[in-house]
């Protein structure tokens, strides 16, 4: 039996695990100590993890977003969105451009928050975490094709949301 080398294996998804977390609206404090406490559980488990690459990937993200939710549940009045701080410490143009990042931003998440659960989470694992297809379905336990139907139904609705802006 082949074992999974933890270290590249976090190199590789401790990266996309942030991302995947943060962009579900978990503080990027708290994200990073959930991807820390979910490698600490999968080196708990090296000696039993085979080398199935996608399986291992699939098996860390259920871990965090357990984790995530533990997190939540424990801690109702967390700041679910980091803010954009100290504007007046900045020139106007800086301001205006801040002003307009931040519109930008809270439409995006205004979207994404707005995408049906199922298609939300298939949305951000493939193009936040940049999961394969096949990662995925193993860690959704749902079919491949499902998948991709859930990705694609998101963009759509995504693209009905965020139409009237240039950036799509």
């Amino acid at each position: 039996m082949n074992k999974v080398d933890i270290e590249s294996l976090y190199q590789r998804l401790a990266p996309k695990l942030t991302n995947y977390l943060v962009a579900n609206g978990t503080a990027y404090a708290v994200a990073c100590d959930i991807v820390q406490e979910t490698f600490l559980r999968i080196w708990k488990m090296r000696d039993n993890l085979e080398s199935d690459e996608a399986r291992v990937s699939g098996l860390v993200y259920t871990i965090a977003r357990n984790l995530r939710a533990d997190f939540f549940r424990h801690d109702k009045f967390v700041t679910f969105r980091e803010k954009i701080q100290d504007y007046e410490l900045v020139s106007d143009e800086t301001q205006s451009k801040v002003s307009d990042s931040a519109y930008l931003k809270g439409r995006i998440m205004k979207a994404l928050d707005d995408l049906p659960p199922l298609l939300r989470e298939a949305f951000l694992l493939f193009q936040v975490s940049e999961l394969s297809i096949r990662e995925i379905s193993l860690q959704l336990g749902i079919g491949e094709s499902l998948v991709k139907v859930r990705i694609f139904r998101a963009k759509h609705k995504l693209r009905e949301s965020l139409g009237d802006l240039d950036i799509l």
